[in-house]
């Protein structure tokens, strides 16, 4: 097997595309299960923003500002501004969901006030992520096509920092939930009941960050393999 075409070739289909598949996958399963508790209220009837700010409080955070954003499932925080996101189906609703996203995300502000080092080592590394994956793999390409082994190699080690980031990412989303659903409990906010209800929505959402993550060590490995078919040559 090897490197028969720019953009497809026989790596990339036994790789990447199962990948690929799979990060479909995630994205339906999270939606559908996102959906399907942002129909289920919790019994405090809090919204998303009080969720956040709650968990925020039991976790020491005092310094972060939440604001509305529009989009679906476009909730983030902002270790840089120290701005917690939440988007309008999370903000201003008093489901499960809401709650579950809400305090995940304020969970990532707990982790920069407790210096958490994954978080750290990810902040650090997003200046070379960025330079890697948007680089790398047109540096990659370059060399197959010019058949240049320096560019090639070039262009998977710029892509690897790429890599490296999303698999800094896993144990850094793992972390924050395992937060969210300790902070959530020991607050009171939700039910037992509500908690395994909450846990499903994360869990379904870390399984996106976990296909991403193998798609780009696919990736990754595919071009290491084109790399040494080319050395044999």
């Amino acid at each position: 097997m090897g490197w028969s075409f720019p953009y497809i070739d026989s790596y990339y289909i036994i790789l990447v595309v199962p990948t690929i598949i799979l990060s479909l996958l995630g994205q339906l399963w999270v939606k559908g299960t996102f959906n399907k508790y942002s129909k289920v209220k919790i019994q405090s009837s809090m919204l998303g923003v009080d969720v956040a700010k709650k968990v925020l409080d039991q976790g020491g955070v005092s310094n972060v500002n939440i604001e509305r954003t529009g989009g679906f499932l476009t909730d983030h925080f902002d270790p840089r501004k120290m701005v917690l996101r939440l988007s309008d189906p999370v903000y201003g609703a008093s489901s499960v969901s809401a709650a579950g996203v809400a305090a995940h995300e304020a969970g990532h502000a707990v982790q920069k006030k407790t210096r958490y080092f994954p978080l750290v080592l990810r902040s650090t590394l997003v200046p070379a992520a960025n330079i890697g994956s948007t680089i790398g793999p047109y540096l990659a390409m370059f060399g197959l096509i010019l058949g240049n082994p320096y560019f090639l190699k070039a262009g998977i080690v710029l892509f690897s920092l790429s890599v490296l980031f999303y698999l800094v990412t896993l144990p850094v989303e793992f972390n924050a939930s395992r937060r969210a659903i300790r902070l959530l409990r020991e607050s009171g906010i939700l039910e037992s009941s509500e908690i395994k209800k909450v846990r499903r929505v994360l869990t379904a959402a870390a399984f996106t960050y976990v296909a991403a993550a193998l798609t780009q060590l696919a990736s990754l490995l595919r071009l290491i393999l084109i790399a040494k078919s080319r050395d044999k040559r």
